[in-house]
Formats: structure tokens, C-alpha cells, sequence
């Protein structure tokens, strides 16, 4: 970046921020704070316990072998006696040691929910952001099929809060894929290879590696079609026709048992299987799933089952979270035009000074009955026009003016700054 000097000798290039990191304010940080609330008043309602987790960690809460981000996109630095620290780059590993150390001895189910920044260093080219914020929830000590339901189901009721009228839980599972690898008799760099073209819906790629190999033919047809495997139940008929390894059998009935207890609590519409999906994250071990609107490019939420996660920092448990995307899910309300904006909640009071003890009696009164007040001495450079619009730019909703000692003029900012009555009673 090339840095702008001004006569002054201030430095222009310090009002930007890095790449990927953006400044949030006025109506948007707003927006984005009321979005927040209202989904965590829903998962609470389902008894989900707040837990806050550091911002950096010790580099080997997220290493490789535990199956979370890669090593270089994660922004790593050092601490005085020398061990390397992260910038959390996901959230779970934190709540999965914090699991470990403080309901080591728990074993019915224990619920936790979180609010926090990641950080991840994608390279320049993806146009991501490299800091986003996650809302997310973790059912440690249950393993069942109606854990799996009740949290797909929590994702629904906090989508259709945040204001979504369209959207789908794409739901797959690990043990499929991991299934099928062992039935075709892949090896290590053969799977990642595999891994690769799904990921990129790559055919031709998917068709010469599995070409290359001596299949059924049943299980070869469905290699070739796993990028397009998504939709109803159908699809999970016809996958389970064409194979033969129990483990697949197994994820395929998984899921179907799962669609049942869906359409219990109502939300069927709201979901589709896909036996191509696959994780960045390599901790899952059962159902995975990602939510998907339209107006935004990525996933809004992402999640699934992550059963050995926990045990490798002490204790086995079973577990099942989600994270909510409230960047990506931000701009699909936006594109869609269901974004709430931003209230005009203040009211702003003008006083000269003479009348400062009354205009602060009258702050402290309506503070108290929780009124959101802005106290300002009036000053004799500006006109009523400049204080008017100056609302109009914060979302200030009304003006109290102190006349004088017995009146106060109501202005009201949506009427374009009229003044709409007189109030002397306040005062008395």
C-alpha cells in the first residue's frame, strides 16, 4: 500500500484497515448487533449456557492432527517464554477444551452456546473476509438421532427469526464418504485427491481417478455421481441400492431417521440431503450440514458431529454443534431486502446553557424509564436546520427543546423536523 502524506504530515494510509478486516458503524453495526440478539434469545430458549472462550490460544488447540485449519491460514505469533499462539481461526476446539477441563466429570448432556470473531488467513485472490463473527451452539454428552434433529431444527427457528423466508439445511454424512473410500480401497492420497474434485464438483477429475481403479460397477456409477447427489429421499434409496459396506448403509439410515424426527417438529420443507458434501474440517465423524439462502455465495451456518473431537483433551464425549455465519447471513437478508434497519430509538435534548440543570433533570427522569436520551448545549454557530440534520444522519428520532424555563418543543425527525406540539407540564 502507498501511503499518502499530507502537508500536515498526517499519514493517509493509516484510515484504512488491512485486507480482509472492515470497519462496522452506524445502521449496519446496528443491524448486526439486533440480528445477534435476536438469535440468541432463541437458542437460550432452547437452555443453551453462554460460554466465552480466549481470542488467541496455544497453536496446538488447532493443529492439523486434531482436524481443524491449516497451519498457514492461521495467524500465528509468540509469547514471551517462546510457544506459538493463534488467533483463533474456529471456535469448537476452544469449547471442546473447555468441555474437557470443566465438565470433565458431567456425563448427561451438557449445553453451550458462544458469540466471537475468527480469524482466518485466506489468501488475497478468495475475497473473503479475514475476521468474521460466529454465533454458535455445542451439545456435548448425547450421541442419539434426536440430538441431531433438535439442533438442525434450533438452526431452523434462528434462521426464520433472523428474518430468512427461503432457505435449506443441506444435511450429509462423514461415514458415507469414509465408507465408500474403504469399499473402493483408496489410499490416503488417492481419498484427498477424490476429496479435492467433489469439493470442486470436478467430474471429469472424479472420472479419471475412478477410472484408474478396478470398482464394481454399482459403486464406480455412484463414485461418478456424488457431486450431483443431492436432494430428496430418493437420492438415499438409490445410494443405498448401490452399495455394499455397512458403514455407508449405516450413515444412509442415519439420516433417514433423522428426516423422520424433522418432520416431527415441522420443518421437512426446510431440508435436503446431499451424500457429496464434505468439511474443510476433518473432526466430524457423523451427520454434517450447512445452510444455504440465496444472496449470499456462501453457507449462512455450517455444522455437524464431531464424536472424537473432545477426547483429545481428556474426555469422551460425544457432540453436536453449528455456527451461524452472521457476516454471510447479514448479506443474504440484505440482498433480499428483509434486513431490518436500523430504529430511530434516541431523541435528542437541546438546552442553552441556563437551562442545564433542568434539561439534565429531565435526561435523568427518562433514563430511568429506560428512554434512550442524547444531552447537547445548543450552540449560537448553528441554526435549527443543522440540528435537524444532524438526526436525520444518527437515526435520532426527536428533538426535546427547551424553549424556556416552562415549555418544551417536540420535534419530530420523520415529519422532516416540524415541530409537532409544546409541552409545559415536563417542567412543573
Amino acid at each position: 500500500m502507498s501511503y499518502l502524506v499530507s502537508e500536515s504530515g498526517f499519514n493517509h494510509g493509516l484510515l484504512h484497515t488491512p485486507e480482509g478486516v472492515r470497519d462496522i458503524y452506524n445502521g449496519e453495526c446496528e443491524q448486526k448487533l439486533r440480528l445477534q440478539e435476536s438469535i440468541h434469545d432463541i437458542i437460550k430458549l432452547y437452555g443453551f449456557r453462554d460460554i466465552q472462550t480466549p481470542t488467541f490460544e496455544f497453536f496446538d488447540i488447532f493443529n492439523k492432527e486434531r482436524g481443524t485449519t491449516a497451519s498457514r491460514e492461521m495467524y500465528k505469533f509468540f509469547d514471551r517464554e517462546g510457544n506459538t499462539l493463534v488467533l483463533r481461526p474456529d471456535i469448537t476446539p476452544s469449547i471442546a477444551r473447555c468441555v474437557a477441563k470443566y465438565y470433565k466429570e458431567e456425563e448427561l448432556p451438557i449445553r453451550l452456546c458462544y458469540q466471537g470473531n475468527t480469524f482466518i488467513n485466506n489468501t488475497s485472490y478468495q475475497g473473503k473476509l479475514k475476521e468474521t463473527t460466529q454465533l454458535g451452539t455445542e451439545l456435548f454428552n448425547d450421541g442419539s438421532s434426536d440430538a441431531d434433529a433438535e439442533m438442525i431444527a434450533l438452526l431452523v427457528n434462528c434462521l426464520k427469526k433472523a428474518g430468512l423466508k427461503e432457505f435449506q439445511v443441506e444435511i450429509g454424512h462423514a461415514d458415507f464418504f469414509l465408507g465408500l473410500l474403504e469399499e473402493a480401497d483408496f489410499d490416503q492420497e488417492e481419498a484427498e485427491q477424490l476429496k479435492v474434485l467433489i469439493e470442486k464438483k470436478n467430474l471429469f477429475g472424479v472420472e479419471e481417478l475412478v477410472s484408474s481403479k478396478k470398482l464394481d460397477e454399482n459403486l464406480k456409477e455412484l463414485i461418478l455421481k456424488l457431486p450431483d447427489l443431492f436432494g430428496n429421499l430418493d437420492n438415499l434409496l438409490y445410494a443405498k441400492k448401490m452399495i455394499k459396506n455397512q458403514r455407508s448403509v449405516h450413515a444412509i439410515e442415519h439420516l433417514e431417521k433423522l428426516y423422520a424426527i424433522l418432520e416431527l417438529y415441522g420443518f421437512s420443507e426446510y431440508i435436503t440431503f446431499d451424500l457429496g458434501m464434505l468439511s474443510k474440517y476433518n473432526y466430524y465423524t457423523g451427520i454434517i450440514f450447512r445452510a444455504l439462502s440465496y444472496g449470499s455465495g456462501e453457507a449462512i451456518a455450517t455444522g455437524g458431529r464431531y464424536d472424537n473431537l473432545v477426547e483429545q483433551f481428556g474426555k469422551k464425549a460425544k457432540a453436536i454443534g453449528f455456527v451461524i455465519l452472521i457476516d454471510q447471513l447479514m448479506t443474504a437478508l440484505s440482498r433480499q431486502k428483509v434486513l431490518n434497519k436500523a430504529s430511530a430509538s434516541s431523541t435528542l435534548i437541546l438546552y442553552h446553557s441556563q437551562y442545564r440543570k433542568m434539561a439534565i433533570d429531565l435526561a435523568n427522569h427518562f433514563r430511568g424509564s429506560g428512554m434512550k436520551l442524547l444531552l447537547m448545549r445548543m450552540s449560537n454557530e448553528k441554526e435549527m436546520v443543522d440540528y435537524v440534520d444532524y438526526c436525520k444522519r444518527q437515526s435520532i428520532g426527536g428533538i426535546l427543546l427547551m424553549k424556556d424555563a416552562d415549555t418544551i418543543e417536540v420535534i419530530d425527525i420523520s415529519s422532516g423536523g416540524k415541530k409537532i406540539t409544546q409541552i409545559s407540564e415536563m417542567l412543573s
